[in-house]
């Protein structure tokens, strides 16, 4: 099992180009199965979630070719017929974004029988959501040994409201009714930039789809689909710890190849905090550009709140926790969308915080000097945060289970060694 050994204390200089997004480049890849046509997909990163998928979908019959590119992979995934319309446990264990299969199997195929994914280590997480929804689009769905089982002779369009937003729901869905006959619509729908990016996918493929980035989305259903071509959008999240790491260690980066646009809530914060995040250089006509990021003078701390987009993302909390145990003062940290995510707590703890965790609320008291220690990642953001509080630590730090965060960041530890960091994989087989 791989480990990262970070020694601390140096500021990171220099720039930092952004892959595409896991987030995005996987509804994409599952958005393939709704056409017998090619679809080719560019910026792809090269993470685990994407070869895991990618498995997934050549089980299910799928051709599939991967071709390197300066930025990113390209992949070309045609499904011409279905061979089995299974994704078992041992596929969907691994990752749950898995359960997107469902949607255009259904749509397509009439059928699918997918793994229930059940509980992970930042909460239970139910697809719920996604059955009800399937069922009003007029699935029949039934479940035995811990499988969902999928039939439709024809989907047809519906109004849908989902309880609680649910961004794989709100994709899910989507991609379902594409196929479906008549008009949905989807209202409390998840508004995340990678739920307008599978929208521009699949209108590339002659879908018709409005109003994807609000809470309400209008699917008129097509007969069919065909092949396209699609660039997916930048990690905002990436970008994100990138941000966050120049400013934990006190340095100056460049982060090239990200969408400013994206990243409005985090940007707020940081600035707010102490934080100098300027564009450098104009945007692009995709809107991708580059931002400077400076830590100037002493870091503030200030409260957080998560929220769905466009609020505070989940996925960058823990990283905002392990800035704000060297910001001056305390700061109150609310996890407003898992129950379950403040297992890094513990990890950073072990390493000189002053964190004190109540139900889903976190106040940490800084700043406070950090020291390495030997530590253990408990999943893919989580595991971010920790390589964040080792680059600002004194001494070595060694964090253990980093395949949770391979899961998500194309080679973080060359990219961080690029820009200063002391960080080293230390392979099982070495």
């Amino acid at each position: 099992m791989d480990k990262f050994q970070i020694t601390g204390g140096r500021p990171l200089e220099g720039r930092v180009a952004i892959s595409g997004a896991k987030n995005a480049a996987l509804p994409a890849m599952t958005a393939a199965l709704l056409t017998n046509q090619r679809v080719i997909l560019r910026n792809i990163p090269r993470v685990r979630d994407i070869s895991t998928l990618r498995s997934l979908l050549e089980d299910l019959g799928v051709d599939s070719s991967v071709t390197h590119e300066a930025h990113g992979n390209r992949i070309e995934i045609e499904t011409r017929q279905l061979l089995n319309p299974v994704a078992p446990y041992e596929l969907v264990k691994q990752m749950r974004a898995s359960v997107l299969v469902l949607g255009p199997l259904v749509a397509r195929f009439g059928q699918a029988r997918v793994s229930l994914p059940g509980g992970c280590a930042i909460g239970v997480r139910p697809i719920n959501l996604h059955i009800k929804g399937l069922e009003k689009l007029g699935a029949t769905i039934t479940f035995d040994h811990g499988y969902v089982n999928a039939q439709a002779n024809g989907l047809r369009g519906t109004d849908f409201r989902f309880d609680t937003i649910s961004v794989t729901g709100t994709e899910n869905l989507m991609m379902a009714a594409a196929l479906a006959e008549g008009d949905t619509v989807l209202e409390n729908a998840a508004r995340e930039p990678e739920v307008q990016d599978l929208a521009d996918l699949l209108n590339k493929m002659g879908a018709h789809i409005e109003g994807a980035g609000t809470g309400k989305i209008r699917i008129r259903g097509a007969s069919r689909l065909h092949g396209t071509e699609h660039t997916v959008v930048p990690d905002r999240i990436e970008a994100a710890t990138f941000l966050t790491a120049a400013a934990i260690t006190g340095g100056e980066l460049v982060v090239e190849r990200c969408n400013p646009g994206h990243l409005a809530a985090i940007i707020a914060k940081l600035r707010e905090v102490g934080v100098r995040v300027l564009p450098a250089g104009e945007p692009g006509a995709d809107g991708n550009q580059a931002l400077s990021v400076k830590a100037e003078g002493k870091l503030q701390a200030a409260d957080m709140t998560t929220e769905e987009y466009p609020g505070f993302p989940t996925d960058m909390q823990a990283q905002y926790m392990a800035l704000m145990t060297q910001a001056g003062g305390s700061s109150a940290i609310t996890e407003t969308i898992f129950e379950n995510r403040f297992l890094h707590a513990l990890e950073l703890a072990r390493m000189g915080a002053d964190i004190t965790v109540n139900g889903r609320r976190a106040v940490v008291r800084g700043k406070t000097p950090l020291s390495g220690a030997k530590i253990q990642a408990s999943d893919l953001r989580a595991s971010a945060s920790l390589v964040l509080a080792g680059l600002a630590a004194e001494g070595e730090t060694l964090i253990d289970r980093v395949y949770h965060i391979d899961r998500g960041y194309e080679r973080i530890e060359e990219k961080l060694t690029q820009v200063g960091a002391r960080i080293n994989r230390i392979s099982e087989f070495d």
